[in-house]
């Protein structure tokens, strides 16, 4: 039996209001990972993100904090060769995951981070979902397809995030949410849920917060 995937609806007004207490309180940089040994401990819940360069990642991270700079948004795709860390508030971990795709940087350096993003979502116990930012300009790609196809093997659960809808009509913008749909069938591991976001008109931030405030 096909899975069905609809769109997030609005947050109930006490989720809605978990996700600003927990975003307007200490969002702190804890650390930057460039091996799995360097992981802080596993002693909370987390969540990570993920996506090809230049998805947007970093301003939606940035969005969701209400902290313009905390994620290094940069027009060189692939800057961020590193799992960083951010603690939220006591008991949650946002981890921002390196770019996948294509990027501006030596093929050896790209093949070490690369790498590093398979053992992370394939061996952190304690992540509870995987947000996979899918640019609503372009739809699911084939690199995508290799990640979601590893969250699958990994067996962790992962929701994926549109970014960037104001960026296109409203015609566009249902083909672009059908063709996620469709892809998001194969996948044993996908949420049945599609978050809408644009970092820029704030669309989908409440929803985003609330998820990840109420999450178990």
């Amino acid at each position: 039996m096909a899975m069905t995937f609809t769109l997030t609806p609005e947050p109930e007004d006490e989720a809605r209001e978990a996700g600003r207490l927990l975003f307007a309180g200490p969002v702190t940089f804890v650390k930057g990972v460039v091996a799995m040994s360097g992981l802080p401990p596993a002693d909370r819940l987390e969540v990570c993100f993920a996506g090809r360069s230049n998805v947007g990642k970093s301003s939606l991270i940035n969005a969701l904090t209400g902290r313009k700079t905390l994620a290094r948004a940069s027009n060189t795709p692939g800057r961020t060769q590193e799992i960083n860390y951010f603690a939220l508030g006591e008991d949650r971990y946002l981890v921002d995951l390196p770019g996948y795709g294509y990027a501006e940087a030596p093929v050896a350096v790209v093949a070490k981070w690369q790498a590093l993003l398979k053992q992370y979502l394939s061996g952190r116990v304690t992540l509870r979902r995987a947000f996979v930012l899918i640019d609503a300009r372009h739809g699911v790609k084939a690199v995508d397809e290799e990640i979601l196809t590893l969250l699958d093997r990994s067996a962790v659960t992962f929701q994926a995030v549109l970014t960037k809808v104001d960026k296109i009509n409203r015609v566009e913008r249902e083909a672009v949410i059908e063709q996620v749909k469709g892809a998001l069938g194969k996948h044993p591991a996908a949420y049945p849920e599609l978050v809408v976001t644009s970092s820029e008109k704030g669309e989908g931030i409440e929803t985003l917060r609330a998820i990840i405030a109420t999450m178990e």
